[in-house]
């Protein structure tokens, strides 16, 4: 039986290789009411709309509307969970044209056992704005701008809702699925043409942006451990002199004949 082969709707979903015949087992979900945070749900639940809520690995997750979302965690925060430790977004617009945001909050209170933790999750649409939480919440001024110099997600009511990481006049959100691994052509230019001007770029050439890029031949840029040569010279290992064709042995097979297959007993 063959596993139908999925659609490619884009082509940095999977970044990495997975057996196509593993299927990862995934965690178990235990409801709300038959863990510690029944009496949090049963509060949350009484004010705000909940979509859906579980525990997880010990931390309770709780999915409510983006318009309830200030009220969820202006509730949370009255009930100690006052600490915004993580807040950025998943790029699901592939899927189901949505961004998944997060808020992971943590509990400090002496009377919750091994300081309780729990995730408010929200889900928008390409575009949609959502409501700035960092007058309830500090630490969201900065977690929230990053969200917007990497997914281009606004948050309306930001006193200062500007790039944080990417320079000002970047293009693009780095952080989208649909954004290059090795950045668009205006990332392969940006910096030759701040720093040089456009009419230098025949001259430059654009960046160098792959970060995996390993040069044998070039001393200039590279050093080859154990095999090290003065800047600029020709390295001792030059690609020029490697030969991969063992001595004493069958020419390698660069064409395997199909006219006349034969069949193998043992691997010789």
């Amino acid at each position: 039986m063959i596993r139908a082969k999925e659609p490619k709707k884009d082509v940095q979903k999977k970044s990495y290789h997975t057996d196509r015949f593993y299927a990862p087992s995934l965690t178990p979900k235990v409801p709300i009411s038959e863990s510690a945070y029944k009496e949090v749900g049963e509060i949350l639940e009484s004010k705000v709309k909940i979509l859906q809520s579980f525990v997880e690995i010990n931390q309770a997750v709780f999915f409510v509307d983006v318009s309830d979302l200030r009220v969820a965690l202006q509730i949370l925060k009255e009930l100690d969970y006052d600490i915004l430790s993580e807040m950025s977004a998943i790029d699901n617009v592939a899927i189901n044209g949505e961004f998944e945001l997060f808020y992971q909050l943590t509990s400090h209170e002496s009377s919750h056992k091994n300081r309780r933790r729990l995730r408010v999750k929200t889900r928008v649409k390409e575009g949609e704005e959502v409501p700035s939480v960092c007058d309830i919440l500090k630490a969201a001024n900065w977690s929230e701008r990053e969200c917007y110099d990497m997914f281009g997600i606004k948050f309306s009511g930001h006193p200062f809702l500007k790039r944080i990481l990417m320079p000002t006049d970047w293009i693009g959100y780095p952080l989208l699925k649909s954004y290059p691994l090795k950045g668009d052509s205006f990332a392969s230019w940006y910096e030759v043409d701040k720093i040089f001007g456009r009419e230098y770029r025949d001259v430059v050439g654009a960046e160098q942006r792959d970060s995996a890029r390993v040069d044998r031949d070039d001393s200039i840029n590279f050093a080859r451990i154990g095999k090290e040569v003065a800047k600029g010279e020709t390295p001792k290992d030059s690609i020029s002199k490697i030969t991969y064709q063992e001595e004493n042995k069958p020419p390698v097979v660069k064409k395997f004949p199909t006219t006349a297959p034969k069949e193998m007993e043992k691997r010789i």
